[in-house]
């Protein structure tokens, strides 16, 4: 599901990682100090179960990856998942949005060569079903910046929260037997590739507001 609104100027970012911005080595006596700084990056928040950790798989085979004991838990970690989340860099500032919070920085970067990111803490509330138990965790840390969230398991209370934003905010949903595919990669790369491009009224079919609905997951603490 897309919540997307006018995203203000000092947000842009155009995505094109290809492209080095031209730097300034020469400086008049009289012009003032070069003090602008980049602008920052959209901020990716990520879960793991069912983004990552996969599962619900037993139709069919996974994709590529293997078991691992996570606090004597088996995980199945998708290497797939793990590569299209490197080269999501790129385009985002990542953190983790997930119950494993400090433990997503002890096994997932020897185990899939994820670099460490920082990870939002949920003081206990992991697994709460009455309300979504992050949102209070992400609302504290995405404050007034485009956010994108990829997750397996939205309700109402993120939809609500998503559309009553005033930054742009995406939320892209996982089948926990696939986890982050290259779709959900396209849809986040072409998300932030907007975020840098005047506004422009959407194209016949283009999804804004509550138009679209990205796959469907189990519910899955994570």
């Amino acid at each position: 599901m897309i919540h997307r609104q006018r995203p203000p100027d000092a947000l842009l970012h155009r995505c094109d990682p290809g492209r080095l911005q031209p730097k300034t080595s020469v400086q008049a006596k009289d012009e003032p100090p070069l003090t602008e700084s980049q602008p920052k990056l959209p901020l990716l928040l990520v879960d793991i179960d069912g983004v990552i950790s996969l599962f619900a798989f037993e139709d069919g085979p996974p994709p590529a990856g293997s078991f691992h004991s996570i606090d004597g838990i088996p995980h199945f970690l998708s290497v797939q998942a793990a590569e299209h989340l490197l080269a999501l860099t790129a385009c985002f500032e990542l953190a983790w949005a997930s119950g494993w919070e400090e433990k997503a920085n002890e096994y997932l970067p020897h185990l899939l060569g994820l670099p460490k990111l920082p990870h939002l803490s949920f003081e206990g509330r992991v697994g709460r079903t009455n309300a979504h138990w992050k949102l209070d965790s992400i609302e504290a840390y995405a404050g007034n910046r485009p956010v994108a969230w990829i997750d397996d398991a939205f309700n109402d209370a993120c939809h609500a929260w998503a559309g009553a934003r005033v930054e742009p905010t995406l939320l892209v949903q996982t089948m926990p037997a696939e986890g982050l595919t290259q779709q959900e990669r396209a849809i986040l790369e072409r998300w932030a590739q907007e975020l840098g491009r005047p506004e422009r009224a959407p194209e016949p079919g283009a999804a804004f507001g509550t138009g679209q609905a990205f796959g469907t997951g189990q519910a899955r603490s994570g």
